[in-house]
């Protein structure tokens, strides 16, 4: 039983993994690293790793995709944001 467990759990981190890669937009690449994240966690759980999977539920499912996903809002520029940067051209103003 646990040896179908861990198949089902490596095809779904494979699945997502490749997600990640194939996606072009960073927020869902964000949003599907974190279901990565979870996979590996579960995949852990069922190999007797408990101490990894909280780990990897930590840091490889919040704080990761958190941080590209705030990163992501912080590059992006809203236009008439104010800060001297034209948009369109790229250059000072």
């Amino acid at each position: 039983m646990t040896d179908v467990l861990i198949a089902v759990a490596l095809l779904l981190a494979a699945g997502a993994a490749t997600a990640a890669v194939l996606n072009r937009d960073p927020v869902r690449q964000a949003l599907v690293l974190s279901f990565l994240g979870l996979t590996l966690a579960l995949l852990f759980t069922f190999l007797q790793a408990p101490d990894v999977a909280l780990s990897q539920l930590a840091v490889g499912s919040a704080v990761t995709p958190l941080m590209i996903l705030l990163t992501v809002r912080k590059v992006r520029r809203r236009p008439g944001s104010g800060d001297g940067v034209d948009e369109t051209a790229g250059r000072e103003r």
